[in-house]
């Protein structure tokens, strides 16, 4: 694995970590919290965004609008079955969401829960670090780079690796800060 190439998947790391933590509900509405919401639509999962008008008209209301008004219940029924903790109301055009304040303890639930999202994010980085050493080191055994250029390339590969965990560990400070001010 070459420099640019653990970089680039380290940056990716980073940004599937902020969209682990853009899942994580605070007390305002936000329609990324129904990201990983699969609906079984005519016999397949289907993510809920590719299936609805999601908007958040006011900062305590998720409306959801189908765009197949027959796919109503099933979206209300998929929202139900979801880990998302939040209990879909049906008018009969559309789904409301309710976004309920948060409670001390549910709010100390969600910072453990980003800690988890960043302690794995951290970690992936962690073995592209470690790939990509082996990589280094394969090509110092072999004669295909010099002892210099080997120890070069392992400081520019930790120093990447230092500032992307960097990275990580403001978005969950970004995150905590947000879960506990709304």
């Amino acid at each position: 694995m070459k420099l640019a190439e653990a970089e680039s998947t380290m940056q990716k790391t980073v940004e599937s970590t902020q969209r682990a933590f853009n899942t994580i509900r605070t007390g305002r509405a936000n329609s990324s919290l129904l990201d990983k919401v699969q609906v079984d639509y005519y016999g397949s999962p289907t993510s809920l965004k590719s299936l609805a008008n999601i908007t958040t008209p006011d900062s305590s209301t998720i409306l959801i609008q189908p765009y197949d008004r027959n796919a109503l219940n099933i979206v209300e029924k998929a929202i139900s079955l979801s880990d998302v903790g939040l209990t879909p109301s049906n008018d009969g055009s559309v789904i409301r969401l309710n976004i309920p304040p948060l409670t001390s303890d549910r709010r100390k639930e969600f910072v453990k829960l980003a800690a988890k999202y960043a302690e794995e994010g951290r970690v992936a980085i962690r073995n592209i670090r470690r790939d990509a050493l082996d990589t280094i080191r394969k090509q110092e055994k072999s004669a295909e780079i010099s002892e210099d250029e080997a120890r070069d390339q392992q400081d520019k590969l930790q120093k990447l690796t230092n500032k992307h965990i960097v990275k990580i560990d403001e978005l969950l400070r970004e995150k905590e800060q947000e879960i506990s001010t709304v």
